[in-house]
Formats: C-alpha cells, structure tokens, sequence
C-alpha cells in the first residue's frame, strides 16, 4: 500500500505498524457519518433507486405465495457472491450439491466440493440472517454469527469462525506480501473502535436516507476488514439484512452481488477511491445505480417465474392434475433439481405415488431426467434454472 496515496486522505488517517521486519502503514477510517454534499445528480439517481426498489417491495408484497421465490433469489446471491471470491460453483450446481449431486450427468462439469459447500454455506447463513432478525437487530454480534456459519468447515475455518482478528491483515494478489498489499484495514486495537462506532451508527439517528447510509456502511466495514477471512461476503450480507431490518423491503428479493461481480473492478476502485481522495460521490451514485437495477431485474424475474407458474398450473389443470401434481409442480420453484426420494418426502406419499407423479411431470415436459440409468434418477426443471441463471 502506498502511503503516498492515503497521506492527505479526507476519510481516515494513516497508523504505522510493524510486520516482522516489515514496517508500513494501515488505514483508519474515520467514523460514520462523513459530511456528503448530495448535489443534484445523487438525488436523481437516489430517487430512481427509491421506486426502483419501491416497485419490488410492492411487488413483494402482493405475492401469493413469496417462499417459492425467496429460495431462488438467495441461492443466485450465494453463487454471485462467493464468485467474486473466487468459487467457480453455478446456480445448477448448487442445487444438484443440495440434493446430494455434486454435478449433474450430462450437463455440468462438476465444481470444487469445497466451492460447492462454501457457495451452500452463504445460503444457510443468510437464511439464518433472515430468521435472526426476529430476534436481534444487526449489530457487531449479530455479525460475529453469520461469520461463524459462513466459514464452518470451508476455507477460513481456522480464521477464528465467528470472531474478530486478533491480527493485521491485508488485501492484495494471493500469495503477496503485506508491502505489496492494495490495502491494509486498521490495526486490531483500531480496529475494535471503529467497530464500536460503526454499530453505535448502525443504531443512530442520521439524517443521510437509508439507501444513502447503507452505502456508506457497507464501505465502512470493507474498510474494517474485521475478520481473517469472508469480509466481503458478510459485507455484501449486511446489505440485504440492512434492506429487510430498516423495513426497506418486506421479503428479502434485492441482492447486488450480480451488479457487483459485472462491475468488480469498479466495485474495487470506488472503494477505494474513498479512502484514498474521499470519492464518496463516485461510489454512492454507483452504489445507488446498483439499487435501481438489480431491483428492476429482480422485479423482470419475479414475475418470468410467476408466469412460469401460472403456465404449469393451467396446462396441468386441464389435464386433470390432481392436487399433489400440483403440489409438486410448485416445489421446483424452491428447487428445480429432485430426486424421486426428494418428490416422496415433499408430497409425503409413497416411493411408487412420488415416482409416478414425477413421471407425469416428464411427460408434461416441465421435467427431465438427467442421471442415466434406473437407479438414483436426478431431474431437472430447466426452465426454472434457466430464468435464475439468466
């Protein structure tokens, strides 16, 4: 990290450290809120993001049956996510790990097994985000649990799970030293107080709007770096939890991943052009730009999937479907990857009755079979997959 670069830095102040035989400089950013000149042109992007996101609320809100379009949208966060780390696991993979397949015959060459549990690993921790929040409002506890389910078992398993460094760390290319590091978040000690400030501005009054203040708190804790290992991908959590629990949005449907991995470079470079030169401007419009068209997709891909649905439903009503088709027919919104066992347990019948609705799916063409053989037949709803992906 270039020390030259951050010296006149109007968002934080530089600490030296020592490193081994190494001394350099860490960054301390100041805390929240910063003094912002919202001119012109971040209210207009502001208020584009506001209906934006006010039309997926609405939308949210008017579902009849929203669980069946949660899972997908979480699951595409968990792949889009964890991909800008690295992993090299996709939306089909993901489902076939979850139904026991590493990789689908035919189809998919399979991913690493530990890309697979990672990517299957931020799903559970957002959704154990989304129920926690019944119960505890975010706070630097609340962090410290999604933290511990993120990294259980995977990579960063012996980072502490759970709980804040207890040494310096760094960002920069795998492998690279601490001197040739892009940036270097603030020693422990420092650490611990910006962490303080920033859960005692997550529970403040501020006068910035929440889209406003959850770009500058998103910053803040990539700033922080507070964990060994999974900054990024408890930082981006943050921003779905922080949509739900200041009542933003009523089902938890926005994600930024998606705009985030098209954008990384920019992603990276606005970030920190904040710590460098206070380029809060650049990042909030890009942030907000982000908002308003992650929402607008999630709002053309809510109703691709109800239509879908609807489409199922109709064609599979005049052919005198019965209620566990039906049934059945839903549940591959949830997850469009299913074994006969899987069909047995949702429709809670027997291995023959699962076995012959499933069949009936086939013919209707919503399933299709991609295991070979007879035993453990793995189908697919590649329709679904297809509008997740997409």
């Amino acid at each position: 990290m270039n020390a030259d670069d951050f010296q006149n830095s109007p968002t934080g102040r530089l600490v030296q450290i020592e490193e081994g035989n190494n001394s350099c400089y860490a960054f301390v950013p100041n805390s929240l809120p910063p003094v912002i000149e919202l001119d012109i042109e971040i209210w207009r992007t502001l208020s584009d993001a506001d209906r934006a996101l006010g039309e997926l609320a609405g939308l949210g809100r008017t579902m009849p049956n929203p669980t069946l379009l949660i899972r997908p949208f979480i699951r595409r966060e968990a792949v889009l996510s964890s991909r800008i780390e690295g992993t090299q696991t996709n939306i089909a993979n993901l489902y076939a790990y979850e139904t026991g397949q590493l990789s689908l015959p035919g189809v998919l060459p399979p991913p690493p097994e530990g890309d697979a549990q990672e990517v299957l690993n931020y799903v559970r921790t957002l959704e154990y985000g989304l129920d926690r929040l019944s119960s505890l409002p975010i706070c630097l506890r609340f962090i410290c649990e999604l933290h511990e389910r993120l990294v259980d078992g995977v990579r960063g398993k012996n980072a502490a799970p759970g709980e804040f460094r207890r040494y310096q760390n760094y960002i920069g290319q795998s492998g690279s030293i601490i001197n040739d590091a892009r940036f270097i978040p603030p020693p422990v000690p420092e650490m611990h107080q910006c962490l303080n400030e920033l859960e005692k501005y997550l529970h403040d009054n501020c006068n910035y709007p929440p889209l406003i203040r959850i770009g500058l708190i998103h910053y803040q804790f990539e700033s922080i770096h507070p964990f060994m290992d999974g900054n990024g991908r408890i930082g981006r959590l943050l921003i779905s939890l922080l949509l739900l629990n200041w009542n933003l949005l009523p089902l938890p449907l926005l994600y930024l991943s998606a705009y985030f991995e098209k954008h990384r470079q920019k992603y990276y470079d606005f970030m920190l052009g904040i710590s460098k030169h206070g380029n809060w401007r650049e990042w909030l419009i890009f942030f907000l730009q982000g908002v308003t068209e992650q929402s607008k997709d999630a709002v053309i891909r809510s109703k691709k999937l109800q239509d879908l649905q609807i489409h199922w439903r109709n064609e599979l009503t005049q052919a005198r479907a019965t209620a566990l088709l039906l049934r059945l027919a839903d549940s591959l919104f949830e997850s469009p990857i299913l074994t006969i066992p899987q069909a047995q347990e949702i429709l809670d019948v027997t291995y023959r009755s699962a076995q012959q609705n499933v069949e009936k799916l086939v013919n209707a063409g919503i399933l299709f079979q991609v295991s070979e053989g007879s035993y453990g037949k793995v189908f697919i709803a590649p329709q679904v997959l297809q509008v997740i992906e997409e």
